[in-house]
């Protein structure tokens, strides 16, 4: 079944839709949530916790794409999760991954002349612009958590190839949102 026809179920309230999804998509999610939490048992439940907040908002939100909307969900849920259970534990790869960004990206706190919307929409107009392997090694970082080691064995790369292309990625996109005025 297509992401299309799994979101008319939902806007149709069928609850079939949510077997759908986790036929779908329940492995990568539980690896989203997994790379995050290091818990299985962790991952599953922020999961499940992810479709039945899926249920939620379809309608009257209606994604683009349902792959990247669930996963969104379940990264944000996995990271509430890994908050509440004990922000000592945090994997040392995951807090570097965003300590990386918090270099790039502006911090809310501080500066609210963006908010996160057109943030996202910011990064996202230039991973566009990126070359497609580019982009994609960006997003296992940064959204799927990949360690710059599986980043590097996924595409026959050295991770020195995959530190610098992180790096340079990062300059840019420093470098576009503040062309795009958001402040750092």
């Amino acid at each position: 079944m297509d992401d299309g026809e799994i979101i008319k179920l939902y806007l149709n309230r069928n609850e079939t839709a949510i077997s759908e999804t986790e036929k779908k998509y329940g492995r990568l999610c539980i690896s989203v949530a997994n790379k995050i939490l290091d818990s299985i048992e962790d991952s599953e439940e922020c999961v499940n916790d992810a479709y039945l907040k899926l249920w939620n908002t379809i309608p009257p939100t209606e994604p683009k794409s349902l792959k990247g909307y669930l996963c969104k969900i379940t990264r944000n849920l996995a990271l509430m999760r890994l908050r509440y259970n004990n922000c000592n534990k945090r994997s040392s790869e995951l807090a570097v991954s965003l300590s990386e960004l918090e270099e790039v990206l502006p911090d809310n706190r501080i500066n609210t002349s963006a908010d996160d919307e057109s943030i996202g929409s910011a990064v996202s107009e230039f991973l566009k612009k990126q070359r497609p392997v580019v982009r994609k090694v960006f997003v296992l970082k940064y959204l799927y958590f990949y360690t710059q080691k599986e980043i590097a064995e996924i595409y026959s790369f050295s991770e020195g190839k995959v530190n610098s292309m992180l790096c340079r990625t990062r300059k840019k996109l420093r470098e576009y949102l503040v062309k795009e005025g958001i402040e750092i």
